[in-house]
């Protein structure tokens, strides 16, 4: 069953509704010939506005997901509804809202960027040809490639082909952009060009479901987490919501570590225990901490130092699932 961690109303659109909805799934799974169960029981819930990153180790049933969702394998139980459409059936309503990146572009070496687009978009029979040089211009300057339109797919660099791969996503109007793995295999550079292109996008309005096994970089973009673990979703909510949920650590810096320790621990603080050098740590709970100081201040503990740490998103993986995770590949 999911967590469902409850949301900050100031920090996130409302989902209390279908129609707030983009992504909403109830009981999907996917079953294979094998007997594998690839997704298990999942209900997605992708609020509109959001930048929602799919989390999960290579594996965890996160291409499977968005396949289901996008209409390119059947579920074998549950439902999909996707921009507020039914999936399967609601599929040619659905697919010209969404804009999606999956396991990668695929482009010819030899043609320009430009030229590139100009292809897809000709294929395209749902693509109006009285504004076709119009979207292809804007497409390229979305994604920052304006200048680059005229130099030949491989020539550009693996940032600059996975940017012409958005740009592809979105020669017509979206409601929402599906990319799977979008910084996989890229250098810092690439993977800072498409961070930063998620950003811009979200802020012009554009949902935004981004599947990746990178925390880091999820961290940094995403306003909404869901994560997978063994085909299972585990949790999903607001990022700030998730780490107020995991275990917050206060560090305090003290020459007096035995009355610091005693003190916190008579507060009701948990785990208390002393770390480096003139250092006690300790699970902060329920507990706020300014009372840690002012209890601190009140015993006469010479207090040099205080700090709060909240859980970064690696470690409420491995606290949620009880499993690594691979955060730099």
């Amino acid at each position: 069953m999911t967590a469902l961690i409850e949301e900050d109303a100031e920090s996130a659109p409302s989902a209390s509704t279908t129609e707030s909805l983009v992504v909403a799934t109830e009981g999907l799974t996917k079953r294979f010939r094998s007997g594998q169960v690839a997704v298990d029981h999942i209900d997605l819930a992708v609020p509109r506005g959001a930048v929602y990153g799919f989390l999960g180790p290579n594996g965890s049933g996160k291409t499977t997901t968005i396949r289901m969702l996008l209409g390119l394998i059947r579920p074998t139980e549950g439902s999909v509804t996707l921009v507020g459409e039914p999936i399967p059936r609601g599929a040619p309503r659905a697919l010209p809202k969404v804009g999606a990146l999956v396991e990668g572009p695929a482009f010819h070496p030899y043609l320009t960027g430009r030229a590139n687009l100009v292809r897809l978009d000709r294929m395209d029979e749902t693509a109006d040809p009285r504004t076709h040089d119009e979207r292809i211009a804007d497409a390229l300057a979305r994604v920052g490639l304006t200048a680059a339109a005229g130099k030949k797919f491989r020539q550009y660099s693996l940032g600059m082909k996975q940017r012409l791969g958005i740009a592809a996503a979105l020669l017509q109007p979206r409601e929402l952009l599906v990319l799977d793995e979008p910084t996989n295999g890229l250098d810092p550079q690439g993977t800072r060009e498409v961070r930063n292109l998620v950003r811009e996008l979200s802020s012009d309005g554009l949902t935004v479901f981004v599947s990746s096994h990178l925390l880091a970089e999820v961290e940094q973009v995403c306003t909404h987490v869901g994560i997978m673990s063994t085909g299972k979703l585990v949790v999903q909510g607001t990022l700030n919501d998730l780490r107020r949920n995991g275990t917050t650590q206060v560090v305090v810096t003290t020459p007096a570590v035995e009355l610091a320790a005693s003190t916190m621990a008579a507060l009701g603080l948990t785990d208390v225990g002393a770390g480096a050098p003139e250092e006690v740590h300790a699970t902060l709970g329920e507990v706020l901490p300014e009372a840690v100081t002012a209890a601190l201040v009140r015993a006469g503990v010479p207090v040099r130092g205080i700090a709060v740490t909240r859980p970064a998103l690696e470690d409420l993986f491995v606290e949620l699932t009880g499993e690594g995770f691979d955060v730099v590949r």
